[in-house]
């Protein structure tokens, strides 16, 4: 290797991602969210997308038990809401700040589009497990302006 971690945490810093938070709420567990940028698109047919779980997050052991999950993409105006659920063991969702889906998974309130999901598959890989959901409902909102992470900070369009 001709690069260090933090050389390597550094260049990936330079892709601009958008913000989300993933919620779930499985048996034994109180609904929980947690701020993740890895949320990528997987397959139009079927509707799959993937997200990335450190392994030694603070809800692992909840993801485990987990059937369905949402992954809510954040608004402009929801920074703070990215910072809270990123604190690793106080993603505890507050009453009032979500709704249940059809499928059981809190969808937070005010994001500009969530992807409500029943687990398809998880992969082991390095320090993260690769999890992949099967879309079973989405939900948009077209007025308002997403939420970016970039070079370690907060952005969005506009800015």
């Amino acid at each position: 290797m001709n690069f260090d971690r933090n050389q390597f945490r550094s260049a990936l810093g330079r892709f601009s991602t958008g913000v989300t938070v993933v919620t779930s709420d499985p048996n034994g567990f109180a609904a929980f969210g947690m701020t993740i940028n890895s949320f990528s698109a997987l397959s139009l047919d079927p509707p799959l997308v993937l997200w990335s779980l450190q392994n030694n997050s603070g809800h692992a052991e909840a993801w485990g038990s987990a059937s369905h999950f949402a992954v809510n993409v954040l608004s402009a105006q929801q920074e703070q809401v990215s910072k809270e659920y990123a604190r690793k063991f106080a993603q505890t969702l507050k009453p009032g700040t979500y709704q249940l889906s059809s499928t059981g998974s809190p969808v937070l309130n005010e994001c500009i589009a969530s992807f409500e999901c029943e687990l398809n598959s998880k992969i082991e890989a390095g320090d993260h497990t690769i999890i992949i959901g099967r879309v079973l409902n989405v939900v948009e909102n077209r007025s308002g302006e997403p939420l970016i992470f970039y070079g370690g900070n907060y952005r969005s369009l506009s800015s």
